[in-house]
């Protein structure tokens, strides 16, 4: 990602109200959700946006910043309904040198997860609009995420049950992580997403790393071919949407799921040609 696609001329200064580990202490991976405030009306955003998090320099090339994307896991009112605030779901990232061999900390990452409260940050944005709830609440829901990629699903879940409310649409959540202290919003820690379990319209299934030490991902390919037939009677429906966030490698396997489910690629791809051509689906992946 080059700093220079994006406009970060006007920063916006958020404080940090509150920093919570979302993952066990006895969990290798460490998570944080962030909740952050800026002053009023300084950012507007909706589900489905992220926010540039500015990193303070000086980094490589001589950039006075390192910027980094974060999607937002706040619905548009704010965190816990409260104006001019939003949450970040921020996973502590560590990297290896190819030469040395050594480890080295995540520039952005180690940065928010370091942060307490009272500190102040800048962002810019928001950027993009790649996940957009519709607006039809008798519209139906296919949410795919791996690790932080839950993000949005949990400002979507929000949205549409506690704001916009009367929710009709068939909504299921697929969704990956290394271990069970790793499922993210749905762990001992923070239980958000399992607020939606008793809806009659909602099912979450999970999926886990089935080597979760060799740091395999997780197998969120067993979940999605347990329903593999409901989902592809759901793609059939005109009023259905998809949304994939995480990583790459979830995508590819639910290709799979789908060229089986579909008996062919060529009538999955083109299924998926369909809903794309009516934005009805929609990828938000990293490598």
């Amino acid at each position: 990602m080059n700093i220079n696609d994006f406009d970060i001329s006007n920063p916006v200064t958020a404080v940090v109200t509150a920093s919570e580990r979302i993952t066990p202490a006895t969990a290798e991976a460490e998570v944080r959700h962030i909740i952050l405030r800026v002053d009023e009306g300084r950012l507007n955003y909706e589900e489905g946006q992220s926010v540039g998090v500015l990193v303070p320099g000086p980094h490589e090339f001589g950039n006075r910043y390192y910027m980094r994307l974060y999607s937002i896991a706040s619905p548009h009112r704010g965190e816990a309904g409260k104006p001019d605030t939003f949450s970040l779901c921020v996973r502590r990232c560590f990297g290896i040198d190819p030469v040395s061999g050594e480890r080295y900390p995540g520039k952005a990452s180690n940065y928010l997860c370091d942060l307490k409260a009272g500190d102040s940050v800048q962002i810019t944005g928001p950027y993009g609009l790649a996940f957009t709830p519709p607006k039809d609440p008798s519209s139906n829901l296919i949410m795919i995420g791996a690790g932080t990629g839950i993000a949005p699903f949990r400002a979507f879940l929000q949205h549409i049950y506690e704001e916009q409310g009367g929710w009709k649409g068939i909504v299921r959540l697929f969704y990956g992580a290394r271990s069970g202290a790793e499922l993210l919003y749905m762990n001992d820690q923070r239980k958000d997403i399992s607020l939606y379990y008793t809806r009659n319209t909602f099912k979450a299934f999970e999926a886990l790393s089935p080597r979760p030490h060799f740091d395999e991902p997780p197998d969120i390919e067993r979940p999605l071919n347990e329903h593999a037939s409901e989902i592809w009677k759901l793609i059939r429906n005109p009023k259905t949407y998809v949304y994939l966030a995480g990583s790459r490698v979830a995508a590819e396997k639910f290709d799979r799921v789908m060229i089986h489910a579909a008996r062919s690629d060529r009538a999955w791809f083109a299924a998926r040609h369909e809903l794309v051509a009516q934005r009805r689906y929609s990828e938000l992946l990293y490598d």
